[in-house]
């Protein structure tokens, strides 16, 4: 087996550069001694370097072709490549328990997927490294005010603190994709617990990025019953919209809807 052909359906975009490819190794090194998993390694571009890394190591590939070429060319990986779909692993058993960096040169197409399940798995993820879409690592990083401030963003930076590191251009890939990537850096923050309710936070957050040019007050309405939680929407904080929330914010926005949610269930229960 000489190489791997890319599959469109896979959204497979192979690093060409080494260069990058070393870079990008080199960004697990902000948490050293644990071990170490990549998603997607196709040919093993960035795996390589990996390897030269004195701790465990680990790649996850849904893609056959490239399971078969791996176990070929890395024969120090034997018995460490796993042939599956990461969106669908058992993360918390994957190094006996303990935790690990996540990297990879990520799909496009789920990346956003990706990163819904580290913080899934946030307690055994304290570093999470890796290439993709130019446009997704901006809005991962963005702050408030900024157009690219959304759901990612809020969800993200609620547990992690995020390095933009480097712009990476479309001609060192095989195919080249329509767009630029770039390479992040998400570090677990000292938060073990927001003040509210998590599930509620999420909800919140969705709900409002989905209508982000309405005011809160607006999109809200669809969590409640018509005509209930009237005192909510005239607390001040409704009038502004969800790109000018700040995450302590949003956590005070969660726990004022969970006050008005639970009113309603006490009134619809009396």
């Amino acid at each position: 087996m000489k190489t791997v052909r890319p599959k469109k359906n896979l959204g497979q975009h192979f690093l060409t550069d080494l260069g990058i490819a070393k870079a990008i190794a080199d960004t697990v090194d902000a948490c050293p001694d644990i071990p170490v998993l990549e998603v997607g390694p196709g040919m093993g571009v960035l795996t390589q370097y990996l390897t030269e890394k004195s701790r465990p190591l680990r790649v996850v590939e849904i893609d056959k072709e490239s399971v078969a070429y791996l176990n070929e060319h890395f024969p120090q990986l034997k018995g460490q490549v796993i042939s599956d779909d990461f969106l669908r692993m058992d993360l918390s058993r994957l190094f006996d328990g303990q935790p690990f960096v996540l990297t990879g040169n990520y799909p496009y197409d789920i990346s956003s997927q990706i990163f819904f399940k580290m913080l899934d798995y946030k307690d055994y993820i304290p570093c999470c490294t890796g290439m993709i879409q130019h446009e997704v690592a901006l809005r991962i990083a963005s702050q408030p005010g900024n157009k690219a401030y959304g759901i990612l963003s809020v969800m993200i930076q609620a547990w992690y603190d995020v390095e933009y590191l480097f712009m990476v251009d479309e001609h060192v890939f095989n195919p080249p994709p329509k767009v630029k990537s770039a390479v992040i850096r998400m570090t677990r923050n000292n938060v073990e617990h927001l003040d509210c309710d998590e599930r509620l936070f999420r909800t919140v957050v969705k709900t409002v990025f989905n209508q982000r040019r309405k005011m809160l007050r607006v999109s809200l309405r669809q969590l409640f019953p018509k005509g209930a939680a009237a005192d909510l929407f005239e607390h001040p904080m409704m009038t502004m919209r969800p790109e000018q929330l700040t995450i302590p914010q949003f956590v005070a926005l969660t726990n004022l809807v969970g006050q008005e949610l639970e009113k309603v269930n006490q009134n619809g229960d009396a």
